[in-house]
């Protein structure tokens, strides 16, 4: 397939289904061996995909390198792992977007534009209408998927900013490759309890979930990349949510009432705003996220 900047998008759009629809296999895998285990399971896949493909260098890093791949990868497994931890807790529609939250806050407050802090005023109030928060008492309310959907935003965030770091000081997929490795490494002593109880069929559908959450949205991303104008990515890249969401009904059953896709609609129109408004013709450098 040759891609250029008619053919790109879908390279992008594709990368976006790939992360969501593993995402919702990953919902299947967290309840029988928890969260840490599903994490360790697609990283430890990852890991071993992309080194044998980027083969890194050990030797010739400087200080400031390692420290860059080290927190790089310290806020991988943080992202994953919280992530993962609210689909114990949340439809992955709903997770998703209080997750997004994260990103689109970072795109404002870099831009500091009066539109763009209204369009996360409005993000916010689609993310209360997504919760449940207005009618579900406080005890009902499961703010512990909340948190850990937050959390994984805020990571999701630390994350992209550590990114572009590591696409500076490393060549090639050099830094996400060794980054890999750290974050797997800071995940081995939450999934190793967990190991006992994978079966044949759980490492079968961790291999599928890095392939679909790590493998294949990267590397769709990184040919599409090379073509894209940083607000096309980010519109294309605002789509998540709603992907999420479809995911969640085609795979879980999950389905969302009209409020909550009422305040889906709010993030997704916050996202366009302001990830789409960058009209750089460089390409972005924020990678698809956890999924």
């Amino acid at each position: 397939m040759t891609v250029d900047r008619r053919t790109a998008p879908l390279l992008v759009l594709g990368g976006v289904v790939s992360v969501q629809f593993g995402g919702a296999l990953a919902a299947t895998l967290v309840p029988r061996i928890g969260a840490p285990g599903s994490v360790l399971l697609r990283l430890l896949f990852a890991m071993v995909v992309l080194v044998a493909v980027a083969r890194p260098s050990w030797r010739g890093r400087t200080r400031s390198e390692w420290l860059t791949v080290l927190l790089f990868g310290l806020a991988l497994a943080a992202m994953n792992t919280s992530f993962y931890a609210s689909l114990a807790h949340l439809p992955i529609g709903v997770a998703v977007t209080i997750e997004f939250l994260g990103p689109l806050g970072l795109a404002a407050a870099l831009s500091r534009r009066p539109r763009d802090l209204a369009a996360v005023a409005a993000a916010a109030l689609g993310v209360v209408l997504v919760s449940g928060v207005l009618e579900t008492s406080l005890q009902r309310l499961d703010l512990v998927g909340v948190g850990f959907a937050a959390l994984a935003g805020v990571m999701w965030a630390a994350y992209i900013v550590l990114s572009q770091r590591t696409g500076r000081a490393f060549a090639g997929l050099d830094g996400l490759a060794l980054a890999l490795v750290v974050s797997t490494v800071a995940v081995t002593p939450l999934g190793l309890p967990s190991i006992g109880h994978w079966t044949p069929r759980d490492v079968a559908l961790g291999l599928g979930i890095a392939v679909l959450s790590s493998v294949l949205p990267y590397s769709l991303e990184l040919m599409a990349l090379r073509h894209l104008a940083q607000h096309v990515f980010g519109i294309l890249l605002s789509l998540e949510p709603a992907v999420a969401a479809l995911a969640g009904l085609l795979v879980l059953g999950q389905v969302l009432d009209t409020r909550q896709v009422a305040g889906m609609a709010l993030v997704v129109l916050a996202s366009v705003i302001v990830l789409g408004a960058r009209r750089s013709a460089g390409p972005p450098e924020a990678a698809l996220g956890p999924g």
